[in-house]
């Protein structure tokens, strides 16, 4: 069994577990990277962010056309199979691949590919049915294998009509009607993407409000505009069991209800990757969640090996898992790195998509913060009624005597984007974190960016 030494091995090729190696390797180390798939990129890469988000852009780019009167001069209105979108997020799989493989190329940081496990906590043993098991030793290790669906064992995820958020991006056929169980992030934008290929959609929530952790306006918009737009979102429901035919599903939830339709997505949580690692022989164990324990830095209670990304939880976004890996690979070379900031954005890739930094008016309230609102209305800015996308209202929170911003909440096209500027302000310390910057300076004109101004005059007059 060959072998062969480094300075640190990261096991995983995701945002975490690229930003750790590439940080590593620059700051002199010998680093290698172990990733289960022939291809690097992670599940980032091939079955969450970029794929998910790909198929939404296209699918909202097919609903735009749709609804533009000018387009209608020239062409019916329109519908995209799910195959046909799927094209798109394939094409940008392959670029990310592509230049992913340059960054690792230029560092000059060797990528080994099988299942990873420790054999102790200095080594690990790579099973390669091609190229047939090794071994690589290394001083520290860095646990980055992300996570992956949780799937409940009364769901038969073989069924060609019953799928999870990876098997999806398998579907050949775009279904009629489709049922969704499970709310989130994950939920909540299949469930405009779906509607958005003139599907029939169920959306089925197991709590009593859509991204209850969202601030309760945004919340209430996004399930207005869902609803608008005809998914059917059914609260505070509970699943019970699935039947399956070959051509259709029908769902039992236990308040009595029975759905039908062609196509069901388990989109109810996730589970992390490290049932392969062989744990035990380093010590450690993970939770019933499959996610690991870490300390401010990243490091696990063994202390050369750390572990960054969806597989120690939240916040479970990509954003910061790249900043994770950087830290803690920062931690390992000795070099000083901030820490995760604790206004972590979130951008939620709905139609219409949602963005969030900072606190929630109930939040505030709960805390007794003297606070006040500024709204714009997008239907209200020159660039939203150029482009057509008029829905949406971005929504300042700031404190009613010293004016310090203290949260964020934005609903609407490129709402993602939208928000950084804020963010930016908002991390400010001191005077520089004040809505009167929105007012002292000037915003080119039409852009989105001039709602901050609108937002900000409407807060201050309400004081």
């Amino acid at each position: 069994m060959n072998s062969e030494n480094f300075d640190l091995i990261i096991i995983g090729t995701g945002p975490s577990g690229e930003s750790a190696a590439i940080n590593a390797s620059k700051h002199g180390l010998s680093v290698a990277l172990v990733d289960s798939r022939k291809i690097v990129g992670g599940n980032c890469t091939h079955q969450g962010t970029i794929p998910s988000k790909t198929l939404r852009h296209s699918v909202h780019s097919v609903m735009k056309f749709n609804r533009n009167p000018l387009f209608r001069a020239i062409s019916e209105p329109k519908l995209l199979t799910f195959q046909q979108v799927m094209q798109s997020a394939e094409d940008t799989i392959k670029k990310q691949v592509s230049m992913r493989s340059r960054f690792y190329s230029r560092n000059d940081i060797p990528i080994f590919h099988g299942t990873a496990s420790f054999k102790n906590d200095n080594t690990i043993s790579i099973e390669n049915d091609e190229e047939g098991n090794f071994e690589l030793t290394a001083k520290q290790f860095i646990i980055a294998t992300g996570s992956r669906p949780y799937r409940p064992s009364n769901v038969d995820f073989s069924h060609p009509r019953v799928f999870d958020s990876d098997k999806i991006l398998t579907l050949k056929e775009t279904p009629k009607r489709v049922i969704i169980y499970g709310a989130g992030v994950i939920g909540c934008e299949y469930a405009s993407i779906f509607n958005g290929l003139g599907c029939k959609v169920d959306l089925v929530n197991p709590g009593d409000k859509l991204l209850s952790y969202m601030d309760d306006e945004i919340s209430d918009a996004l399930s207005y505009h869902l609803r608008s737009l005809g998914v059917l979102i059914r609260h505070s429901e509970t699943f019970d069991s699935l039947k399956t035919e070959p051509d259709k599903i029908i769902v039992s939830l236990k308040s009595g209800k029975i759905l039908k339709g062609d196509l069901f997505l388990w989109a109810n949580g996730r589970a992390g990757n490290t049932e392969q690692l062989n744990l035990q022989a380093v010590g450690l164990e993970a939770n019933k969640r499959g996610q690991l324990e870490v300390d401010t830095y990243y490091r696990t209670d063994v202390k050369n090996i750390y572990a960054v990304g969806d597989v120690i939880g939240a916040p479970a976004l990509a954003s910061a898992s790249y900043d994770q890996g950087r830290c803690a690979s920062s931690r390992i070379v000795d070099k000083e790195h901030p820490l995760l900031i604790e206004d972590i954005p979130t951008g939620i890739y709905t139609i219409p998509e949602i963005s969030s930094v900072g606190k929630t008016e109930s939040e505030l309230t709960a805390a007794k913060v003297p606070y006040e609102v500024g709204k714009a209305y997008f239907k209200d800015t020159a660039r939203a009624q150029i482009t057509g996308e008029d829905v949406g209202v971005l929504k300042l929170l700031f404190h009613r005597e010293t004016l310090a911003l203290l949260g964020i909440h934005c609903f609407g096209d490129q709402s993602a984007e939208i928000l950084h500027i804020g963010q930016a302000i908002m991390a400010q310390k001191g005077e520089g974190n004040t809505i009167e910057y929105f007012v002292t300076h000037t915003f080119n004109y039409p852009t989105m960016a001039e709602a901050y101004r609108v937002a900000a005059l409407n807060g201050l007059n309400r004081l």
